[in-house]
């Protein structure tokens, strides 16, 4: 399933250190992006936008403590917009999508695969989050998740993250 959504795909990087993960680290970033979006099972009614942003373990630290009440660095962090009214020509803000280099960086090398992949499948399970998907709501969810990232990846050539 291929969907063809308008995006607009805001990339920031808060930490240098990301620089070295890809050769084109912005457009390595929106193709990962672009690939969740591609299989999205309810994909939006207009173009959207959405910002990603790149930054260090006590930002992301920060923000989970703010928002979610934990006082810890994760991977990825997704802050879905609130639903708006789409307007012709304008991109509907569809959220923001915030990643941590260290904890990245620790869970590629704990799971012995590429930096490039791990940060190719958070940026696309990241993406799938602000579309809807929720991984924590049962098995079953999970798994349609899960089913949709390892779909995304493929098309990015990345290996299936989930297989042992």
């Amino acid at each position: 399933m291929t969907n063809a959504i308008e995006a607009e795909i805001d990339v920031a990087v808060a930490d240098p250190r990301w620089e070295t993960v890809a050769p084109d680290l912005e457009a390595f970033v929106i193709r990962a992006v672009e690939a969740a979006l591609a299989i999205a099972p309810k994909p939006p009614d207009s173009a959207v936008e959405i910002s990603i942003l790149l930054t260090t373990d006590a930002m992301v630290q920060d923000l989970n403590k703010t928002w979610r009440g934990k006082d810890k660095p994760t991977n990825v962090l997704s802050f879905p917009a609130p639903p708006q009214p789409a307007h012709a020509g304008v991109a509907t803000p569809l959220g923001d999508v915030v990643l941590a280099y260290d904890t990245m960086l620790r869970e590629s090398a704990e799971q012995s695969k590429p930096l490039s992949h791990h940060l190719a499948h958070l940026l696309v399970h990241g993406t799938l989050h602000l579309l809807g998907q929720d991984h924590e709501t049962g098995e079953s969810d999970a798994e349609a998740m899960e089913a949709l990232e390892i779909a995304a990846l493929r098309a990015l050539g990345v290996p299936d993250p989930y297989a042992d």
